[in-house]
């Protein structure tokens, strides 16, 4: 085997294994040259990942699907969307979501979209869920363009194919939509650690830690490999390890073996680590292994990028009040580029929102009550002043 051949056969597994991080479940008819790709590095991806994050690879004929470990924290920075520039999911939709699941799970190799809302409807009139203040009627269209919402998700993960009719047809109460039920990708939804069937918990937060609980191993070489895993999973997955937010015992051996861990990521994904005194991110000069991009063009990513300046350079809190003011400042200056009703009153609420919210989910920020708190990756964006040299000869 030459070493040429090596190098490429490197090269495609490395360009499988971004494939796989950056979508977990790959469907036939829409990912067919990444199934095949990924198909012929499988084994070689399938140890890699057992070894250094714990993570399963299922390859099947008309699916692939890496089954992540679902993180134990409650981190709400990176919803699901039925669409990149769409609204993110809120709980209802989150509901309706875990709902349609169900139904489609009982339901025949074909469904209607009206018949899918019928199932809906009897799922939330359990008075478990009732208990809990969630109801849909969905006569009305916000209500509808929910289940819609959902629907275009599961359209977009490939649980379900569209045969005929459109979603708006639906929205507007004049038409329906059939849809083949794809069963071995409705079945490779579930990432847990084990079936929600033995689960005897009753509350739900209870019955979610029960899903993703790992058990701990008895021995000091199973209980490091475990951490390993943990670590490796945090720098894929999150876009700055802070050590401070680690345990103990995770900080101790992340700190001793981050050349080790990292090294290994490179290898296997082209990511480079930036390592600081506060922690380490993996990063990606590609810019495809993320779904917050910074820098972004036009008004919100202009304002988030502005707004992450000035808080680059402050090492306190900062008010809220004080970055909203900010952001009219920044709208009466660049109106005339941003779009239109950038300068209305309250229109920098929404700006600084959005701009919050990026930051939050990259990691470069955290609130406290009334103030925003710059995290040190933040810094990367910091500008100084310029420095004017003379030219040689001229006098200063």
């Amino acid at each position: 085997m030459t070493a040429a051949f090596t190098d490429e056969q490197a090269v495609q597994r490395r360009k499988a294994m971004r494939a796989l991080l950056i979508r977990p479940l790959l469907v036939s008819g829409k990912d067919d040259d990444t199934i095949r790709l990924v198909r012929r590095h499988a084994t070689e991806l399938r140890h890699w990942l057992s070894q250094e994050t714990g993570w399963r690879l299922q390859v099947d004929s008309d699916s692939v699907r890496l089954f992540k470990t679902a993180p134990a924290d409650a981190d709400g920075t990176h919803p699901a969307r039925d669409g990149a520039t769409k609204p993110a999911f809120g709980r209802r939709r989150y509901v309706l979501l875990c709902l349609a699941l169900s139904v489609l799970e009982r339901a025949d190799a074909q469904i209607t979209l009206g018949r899918l809302a019928e199932g809906v409807l009897t799922a939330a009139a359990e008075p478990d869920l009732v208990d809990t203040g969630i109801t849909f009627t969905l006569s009305r269209r916000d209500e509808r363009s929910d289940l819609v919402a959902v629907v275009r998700l599961l359209l977009n993960w490939g649980v379900l194919d569209r045969v005929a009719g459109e979603e708006d047809a639906y929205l507007s109460a004049n038409g329906d939509v059939l849809y083949d039920v794809r069963r071995r990708v409705l079945a490779a939804m579930l990432t847990g650690q084990r079936g929600p069937s033995t689960v005897t918990a009753t509350s739900v937060d209870q019955r979610i830690a029960d899903l993703i609980h790992e058990l701990v191993p008895d021995t000091d070489e199973l209980r490091n490999r475990a951490m390993r895993h943990r670590l490796t999973r945090k720098l894929l997955d999150d876009p700055v390890v802070y050590y401070e937010d680690l345990a103990t015992e995770e900080r101790v051996y992340l700190v001793s073996q981050r050349h080790a861990i990292t090294r290994r990521i490179t290898e296997a994904t082209g990511l480079v680590a930036e390592m600081r005194a506060e922690g380490i991110a993996m990063v990606d000069g590609d810019d495809e292994l993320t779904d917050v991009r910074m820098p972004e063009q036009r008004t919100d990513g202009h304002v988030t990028l502005l707004v992450a300046e000035h808080l680059a350079n402050r090492d306190t809190p900062v008010p809220l009040d004080e970055l909203r003011a900010y952001v009219r400042k920044l709208a009466a200056k660049h109106m005339s580029f941003w779009r239109k009703g950038v300068t209305e009153p309250g229109a920098e609420d929404e700006l600084l929102d959005i701009a919050l919210g990026k930051l939050r989910a990259l990691r470069l920020v955290k609130d406290l009550p009334g103030v925003v708190v710059p995290l040190p990756a933040i810094s990367r964006y910091a500008v100084d002043e310029p420095t004017i040299r003379s030219a040689k000869g001229d006098k200063k």
